[in-house]
């Protein structure tokens, strides 16, 4: 009985889209788009260098992760991407479970009448829930986060690492 209140909660999520929503989350992102950073400048392989100590890198990592934040959410993106492109059975559960609930939500609380027999709503997220669990836990989706979140961070915080900041910013630092 839990497992339908998630989906209902989900079938409410996606009632809430609407065009005004659509469009402030499109212009959010050609903002967020905005800031983003030239492939020159965040691979100028002449800005790094290694670390002289713990302090530095937590410097840099501080500095670089609001510089770069953009390119970093585009890297992370891309990585998605590659994981459910790599990940087929999993990208399968998704979009099952998607288009399940899309269906479902066009029926509009009715029943759905087949040459088998009608089915009410609770039935079919019932029966979408005992499709996409087991088939779920076979696309190992844990596994699958735990990597994202891995070579997320390492290539994140890597760069970030790495990379120097510019030499003003030193400056400003020692003044303060």
């Amino acid at each position: 009985m839990n497992q339908l209140g998630a989906l209902a909660q989900v079938s409410r999520f996606t009632q809430n889209f609407s065009m005004e929503n659509i469009k402030s989350e499109f212009q959010s992102l050609q903002s967020k788009l905005a800031t983003l950073r030239t492939p020159q400048e965040f691979f100028n392989f002449k800005k790094i260098s290694k670390p002289q100590n713990f302090g530095e890198v937590q410097s840099r990592v501080a500095y670089n992760l609001k510089y770069f934040s953009s390119n970093y959410g585009l890297i992370i993106g891309c990585l998605s991407i590659y994981t459910l492109l790599t990940n087929l059975l999993l990208l399968f559960v998704i979009v099952l479970v998607v288009a399940g609930i899309v269906g479902i939500n066009k029926l509009k609380g009715e029943e759905l009448v087949t040459p088998f027999g009608s089915f009410k709503t609770n039935q079919l997220y019932t029966g979408l829930v005992c499709v996409a669990v087991p088939i779920g836990f076979l696309a190992s989706p844990i596994s699958t986060l735990l990597w994202l979140i891995g070579a997320s961070a390492v290539s994140v915080f890597g760069h970030a690492s790495l990379m120097e900041k510019p030499i003003e910013t030193v400056f400003d630092e020692e003044t303060v």
